[in-house]
């Protein structure tokens, strides 16, 4: 099976493209963003991500979420799919949001075992939806329904370094989305993901007879 993911700012289309994708592309399996429960747990304990010893906590439960999506992608999925959001999200956040807020916390050192657990659940490949900020924040007002308390800051304290990061794993592919509607944006996903399965075919080599 071949997982692949879509990562990006928030509002840049990354959960429109895979809707359209869950609906007109049978050869994928789209698991969509998934994040109630975490934020649920969250609000129930009444964590606190400028607390270091809360912020660990929080990031034990999205650590833990993501695992379990990752088992259940693996249980349920055939051929090849497609996650909104994935497990690299989960360790860039973790590792650059205290940096983010000017905080010298130890977090790799202290989620060691956790992060080490997480990076087992890596898709082989991902595509990094990018927009510039005017066309980031033009798509957010037009989706008023999403609150997106936190845009701003993932925009302006976030977003440059999630690029460069991302830009340095291997693996990752970048589409920019500036000038795509939503259709097309959806459309260059797909015809990403077929190009991707098509090289996994090509590296494994023909099936034995």
């Amino acid at each position: 099976m071949l997982v692949l993911s879509l990562q990006g700012c928030m509002a840049v289309g990354k959960t429109t493209a895979a809707r359209w994708l869950a609906r007109s592309a049978p050869e994928l399996t789209v698991f969509l963003e998934d994040s109630a429960a975490p934020i649920a747990e969250v609000r129930r304990r009444g964590l606190d991500k400028t607390r270091f010893e809360d912020y660990l906590e929080i990031q034990r439960i999205w650590i833990a979420h993501e695992i379990a999506r990752w088992q259940a992608v693996q249980r349920q999925a055939r051929g090849c799919a497609l996650l909104d959001y994935g497990a690299e999200e989960i360790e860039f956040y973790t590792l650059f949001y205290p940096q983010s807020i000017g905080a010298g916390w130890p977090v790799e050192q202290a989620l060691a075992g956790e992060l080490a657990d997480l990076r087992r659940c890596m898709p082989a490949r991902t595509l990094f939806l990018r927009a510039s900020p005017d066309t980031l924040r033009r798509r957010k007002a037009a989706d008023p329904a999403r609150g997106r308390p936190f845009f701003e800051h993932t925009l302006t304290a976030l977003l440059s370094a999630k690029q460069a990061w991302f830009a340095g794993r291997s693996g990752t592919d970048f589409l920019d989305t500036d000038l795509l509607t939503p259709e097309q944006t959806a459309r260059r996903v797909r015809l990403w993901a077929a190009d991707a399965a098509a090289a996994l075919g090509r590296a494994r080599g023909p099936e034995p007879l």
